[in-house]
């Protein structure tokens, strides 16, 4: 029996290839979009197994209304993959209030509001996975991206606690983490670089250099990342957290290598603060 799925972000990228995916290997799908007319042309070349909705996930009404259209057009929801998001590159400091906060409300709210949303329907059928389209900078930081990597972080930890609530029902739950992917991600992260105070030049301006240089380049295919995406919600014991790409691999590496050598570093600190220390403090290891 096919499965019925509910993707969020559908209109381009990598939500438009998850959606093409699950509807040729005979899947029903509810297809969302801020603006469901662009999503049309699905509609004409795969019949009634697709729906289309209007969907901002950042507004939890219309994340409700969503999976009712979902469950009054097919019955029940199997799948959900939350991938709709943005990133856009600044320093802290010189991040618009309001764009650092959409960063934050799509990236992750727009996550837990669609989750939420689901989880009763998923809940009466005792069974359902849940995909989110994370990012390998959901385990690292990178200088220019605190909005997008901090709600990236929050969705791995989201992930965790979830897999540990929902297991006992048969609710799956995976947090997808890819490197560089050939989708217009990158065009939109560069899209409102403000001009850098000079302090930042050595961070974020070879930040925004080395993207500038890797757009056109990315070695991530989303159309095989949506063929994983596919044979994950046919998996009796899906990963809490797939890293995606050869990138993702090397940067998460990189990065545990190192946290692991600091906390190591550090270890006779951390041992110390315990209750029961007789003796002073350690002193701390030095630069």
């Amino acid at each position: 029996m096919s499965k019925v799925w509910l993707v969020t972000g559908s209109a381009r990228g990598l939500g438009r290839h998850i959606v093409e995916t699950a509807l040729d290997a005979g899947e029903r799908v509810l297809a969302t979009a801020r603006d469901p007319q662009r999503l049309g042309d699905l509609v004409a070349r795969y019949g009634d197994r697709v729906k289309t909705a209007p969907l901002d996930v950042v507004d939890p009404a219309a994340a409700r209304e969503a999976v009712q259209r979902a469950l009054d057009a097919f019955g029940r929801i199997d799948v959900l993959v939350n991938n709709a998001g943005f990133g856009h590159i600044a320093p802290f400091e010189q991040s618009p209030e309001d764009d650092f906060r959409a960063q934050i409300d799509t990236n992750f709210f727009g996550v837990a509001n669609v989750t939420r949303a689901v989880l009763p329907a998923m809940r009466a059928q005792r069974s359902g996975h849940i995909l989110h389209v994370s990012s390998v900078g959901g385990r690292l930081g990178v200088a220019g991206l605190a909005a997008y990597q901090s709600a990236k972080w929050a969705v791995g930890g989201f992930t965790e606690v979830l897999r540990q609530e929902l297991a006992p029902i048969g609710i799956h739950m995976t947090a997808l983490e890819p490197g560089g992917m050939a989708t217009d991600w990158g065009s939109e992260a560069a899209s409102r670089i403000p001009a850098l105070l000079p302090d930042y030049a050595p961070s974020i301006g070879v930040l925004a250099k080395r993207l500038e240089e890797h757009l056109g380049h990315e070695c991530g295919d989303p159309a095989r990342v949506a063929q994983v995406v596919l044979q994950l919600t046919r998996h009796a014991n899906p990963p809490a957290h797939l890293l995606l790409g050869s990138d993702a691999l090397q940067y998460a590496n990189a990065f545990d290598a190192a946290r692991a050598a600091e906390g190591e570093r550090w270890r006779a600190i951390s041992l110390a603060t315990d209750f029961g220390h007789i003796d002073p403090i350690p002193a701390m290891p030095r630069d």
